[in-house]
């Protein structure tokens, strides 16, 4: 997914607070297009902007934090600029930002069909990365034992003192 700022920390569908599975606002990567589209098509846009020859608003509107977190369209500042100016509907700007993701998500959703196929060997993979990700972590924890100075059992060092200090 895209690096920039907008997408750093996308609100939820709603508006509301950030995208989150506990708060049913977000768009899964393993949605289907029709489920993107229902959601794209609820989010929650500029609310004085009722009539589409009305100015709407930017700021906190969903749809565009979408959009600049998805879109590299150039036409993206004249889109804003004509939402900003009226003349320009939620359901067209939610039309676009629907293309816009869908793209996106089409090269996952095509890799995850194909791992769907080989469901043993992605098992294969999380159990090679499992296996490694445990070792990193003990590793660490042997790091911070050692520079918090409480890794008594790790070494002969400690033994060998304590045994001097007691015989």
């Amino acid at each position: 997914l895209p690096e920039n700022e907008a997408c750093l920390r996308l609100p939820g569908i709603d508006g509301k607070a950030k995208m989150s599975k506990s708060l049913g606002n977000c768009i899964y990567l393993s949605d289907p297009e029709e489920e993107v589209k229902k959601k794209i098509m609820s989010m929650f846009t500029d609310p004085d902007h009722i009539r589409i020859e009305d100015p709407g608003k930017l700021e906190g509107n969903t749809v565009f934090t979408y959009l600049d977190a998805f879109s590299n369209q150039k036409n993206l500042d004249e889109l804003k600029a004509h939402y900003k100016r009226g003349g320009l509907g939620d359901v067209k700007v939610k039309k676009f930002l629907n293309n816009v993701v869908q793209e996106e998500l089409s090269p996952i959703r095509a890799r995850r069909k194909e791992y769907e196929k080989h469901i043993e060997d992605v098992y294969d993979i999380l159990k090679k990365g499992s296996e490694v990700a445990k070792e990193e972590a003990a590793k660490t924890l042997a790091e911070v034992k050692h520079a918090m100075k409480i890794d008594y059992f790790d070494t002969a060092e400690f033994l060998d003192e304590q045994k001097k200090k007691y015989n």
